[in-house]
């Protein structure tokens, strides 16, 4: 008996894996898509093309009123499902009406709120943001980290797969090695104990899982920060413990900074943005930032010597000349 034909957004799934996404993308993108289709009344896409894109982006701007990363996230999905799913070319150019891209400059911490912030953390929680500071990763990179991604002898860490599908290399904080060493020692005496229960497995990227049938059980690829619970998703066949999630790193983050009397807005991503302004106000030059950040064009990096130029740092006020 042949097995009935996948759906269409089992489709976009496998797709997506094909090309080696990353899981989160798999999520959004089918998010998106799954709206674009209750937005027209649950149509099939292959029956509909640029006027059905173009008004669905319009909504999101003119009713949703979404930001324009967000507005080219959905077009991306979109583009993605079109191309390499239905493989249907688009016979016009898309030109909805587009959400207005706001002139952003990142929220900087000085190092002074670094460390009044970090005073009221503990734990595996002030060990990742001492890491996203020290090292400029992105949230997400932090938490996914594989034991065998960091250097202690060099003292660096090797991000892998990182936004746009690029690995770097970014150092290693001498002041987490210590901490970061005895995080593992416990970590990896919890992976002992799944082995022992025949559990211990976590998904290897790309093929690799059938050209190295056992490295899923290896000490070298689990998760550096994983989470306290076995468990079953889309990625793979079986129970593993994940990455900690994000919320909860996020909500000591939000309690140390209503405890140090930040007023800032603060978010994971702020100890990024921090990273690679000091660097710039210790000296460093903008090639040497943009490639710790992993940033593609040097355009992307350069948003923070505009940081560096703001308020009384670039201008001297007339009441004081």
């Amino acid at each position: 008996m042949e097995n009935p034909p996948k759906k269409l957004l089992e489709q976009v799934s496998d797709q997506i894996r094909l090309k080696h996404y990353s899981y989160r993308t798999e999520e959004t993108y089918i998010q998106w898509i799954r709206r674009y289709i209750l937005f027209h009344n649950k149509r099939h896409p292959k029956d509909m093309g640029v006027p059905e894109i173009e008004a669905f982006l319009t909504h999101l701007a003119v009713e949703g009123n979404v930001s324009a990363s967000t507005q080219n996230q959905a077009l991306s999905a979109l583009l993605f499902l079109y191309t390499h799913v239905l493989k249907q070319e688009l016979d016009s150019r898309i030109d909805a009406i587009r959400a207005k891209r706001p002139t952003y400059l990142p929220t900087v911490l000085t190092p002074e709120e670094v460390r009044a912030i970090l005073t009221h953390m503990s734990g595996i929680h002030r060990l990742l943001i001492q890491i996203l500071y020290g090292s400029g990763l992105r949230q997400t990179e932090c938490l996914q980290l594989r034991v065998k991604d960091l250097d202690f002898q060099q003292s660096q860490i090797m991000v892998r797969s990182g936004k746009g599908g690029k690995d770097r290399i970014t150092p290693m904080p001498k002041k987490v090695i210590e901490p970061l060493q005895e995080h593992l020692q416990t970590v990896q005496r919890i992976h002992q104990q799944d082995l022992e229960r025949n559990a211990g497995r976590v998904p290897l990227p790309f093929a690799l899982a059938k050209k190295y049938p056992n490295a899923d059980r290896d000490w070298g690829w689990q998760f550096a920060f994983p989470s306290s619970t076995l468990k079953k998703d889309a990625s793979a066949p079986f129970a593993y413990r994940h990455p900690l999630h994000e919320s909860s790193l996020q909500k000591s983050l939000k309690q140390a900074v209503r405890t140090a009397k930040v007023t800032k807005s603060v978010s994971c991503h702020t100890f990024r943005h921090s990273f690679a302004t000091h660097l710039l106000q210790n000296g460093y030059d903008i090639r040497t930032i943009q490639e710790l950040l992993g940033h593609k064009d040097v355009k992307t990096t350069m948003i923070y010597t505009h940081v560096l130029n703001r308020g009384g740092r670039g201008v001297i006020s007339p009441l004081d000349a």
